[in-house]
């Protein structure tokens, strides 16, 4: 009897650490929604929005900013450079980027080395600092986004700076150096002008001799009777 008892402890903890399929898959739809609750408890406060838009039908930039207990939690921005267009939108535990907050900065860096968002969480307003966002992937040109953007709570116009600079453009080719130039083939000397043959002075014209003055006439009637 007591041999009986001993095997049947030995089994029990057997069985009971090889769970069903279900109720695993059950155990681990219940740790989301836990995650998400934890998530959501570090954030707890006032949901709040923010827009605001600067410049022209043709050129302009805009953000809409959604914040939870004074922090971002979301961002949208979209500028136009016509006819092309920006977008970015990312999400606070996205898959594309990765949130660090410390203090009132929150530090945003997208994946792919992509670039980075700086947000500053000022008394008055919210501060991104772009750094190095990637145009190809988000505006579908190149170069790289740079500079800020500040969106003041009671005001509808961004303060911009530097985001809505053009690419640059392509840089110019340097001139060949010195040495560079010393290497390449030296032009031919051209050949010396003839020496212009001096002009033979004119010969002065001769005096033109004056005529003698014409004898009279001698009439018949004053002839001589020969």
């Amino acid at each position: 009897m007591a041999c009986a008892i001993f095997f049947a402890w030995l089994a029990a903890p057997a069985y009971a650490a090889a769970p069903s399929a279900p109720a695993a898959q059950k155990a681990q739809g219940a740790k989301k929604p836990q995650q998400a609750r934890a998530r959501a408890a570090v954030r707890r406060g006032k949901l709040e929005k923010l827009s605001c838009t600067l410049g022209t039908e043709d050129r302009q930039a805009r953000i809409a900013v959604e914040l939870i207990g004074g922090r971002v939690e979301s961002i949208a921005y979209y500028a136009k450079w016509k006819p092309r267009t920006c977008s970015v939108h990312i999400v606070r535990d996205d898959a594309w980027s990765q949130w660090k907050d410390t203090g009132s900065v929150t530090v945003v860096t997208l994946n792919e080395d992509k670039g980075a968002f700086l947000i500053d969480h000022e008394r008055g307003a919210v501060k991104f600092l772009f750094r190095d966002i990637d145009r190809e992937r988000f505006c579908g040109m190149e170069g790289k986004i740079t500079g800020s953007l500040t969106v003041t709570r009671g005001r509808d116009r961004c303060e911009l700076e530097g985001i809505m600079d053009e690419a640059p453009e392509a840089p110019q080719v340097p001139q060949a150096s010195q040495a560079l130039q010393a290497l390449q083939a030296p032009q031919a000397p051209q050949a010396p002008q003839a020496p212009q043959v001096p002009q033979v002075p004119q010969v002065p014209q001769v005096p033109q001799v004056p005529q003698a003055p014409a004898e009279p006439a001698i009439s018949k009637e004053a002839a001589p009777a020969s």
